[in-house]
C-alpha cells in the first residue's frame, strides 16, 4: 500500500479548543452547492440548519452562540465557551462534528419526505474554518463581517450561482 500524504490539521497547534473564549467558525457545503435559501429568503433548509445548530450547542452547558448566519452554501457562527469546569467542556471540533452530523440527519429526513432536494455524497465539506477571537476589536470585526456578509453575497469568496 502506497504511503498517502498526511492531512494537515487546520487547527492551531497547541491550542485547547475547549478553552473559554469566543470562536468564529465557517463550514461549507460539499462542492459549495447552494443547498440553503438564497440570501434574505426564508426556507425550510435554512431554518433546519439554524434549529439544528441551536439544538447542538444547547446540549452543552456553558456554550452559546451570540451570532450566526446561514448562507446559501455555507454557515458562519460565533461560538462562546464559558466554562469553569474544564474537565467536561466540549471542544470546538466536537461541537462542529455534532452539528454537521445532526444537520445531515435532519436534511436526509426532509429529503425522504420530499421536502428538500437530494444531495450527492455529503452535505458538508470534511473540515471547517475556525478563528480564535482574541480581542474585543477582533470580536467586533467578526460581528460586522457576519452582519454584512448576506448583503455582500455576490462578492463573497464562497459565491456560486
Amino acid at each position: 500500500m502506497a504511503d498517502l500524504p498526511k492531512r494537515k490539521t487546520p487547527r492551531l497547534p497547541g491550542w485547547d479548543y475547549s478553552s473559554p473564549g469566543a470562536y468564529f467558525v465557517t463550514v461549507c457545503t460539499q462542492g459549495r452547492k447552494n443547498l440553503f435559501a438564497p440570501v434574505g429568503a426564508d426556507s425550510i433548509s435554512a431554518r433546519m440548519v439554524e434549529r439544528t445548530f441551536l439544538e447542538t450547542i444547547g446540549r452543552y452547558k456553558g456554550v452559546s452562540s451570540p451570532k450566526y448566519v446561514v448562507m446559501p452554501n455555507h454557515f458562519h457562527a460565533m461560538i462562546t465557551i464559558e466554562r469553569a469546569d474544564m474537565e467536561s467542556a466540549p471542544t470546538i471540533p466536537r461541537i462542529m462534528q455534532d452539528f454537521k452530523r445532526y444537520s445531515t440527519l435532519e436534511y436526509i429526513k426532509l429529503v425522504k419526505r420530499g421536502i428538500l432536494p437530494p444531495f450527492e455524497g455529503r452535505i458538508w465539506q470534511r473540515s471547517y474554518h475556525d478563528h480564535i477571537i482574541r480581542s474585543e476589536v477582533d470580536y467586533l470585526r467578526v460581528w460586522e463581517y457576519m452582519d454584512t456578509n448576506p448583503a455582500k453575497w455576490r462578492e463573497d469568496c464562497f459565491y456560486c450561482e
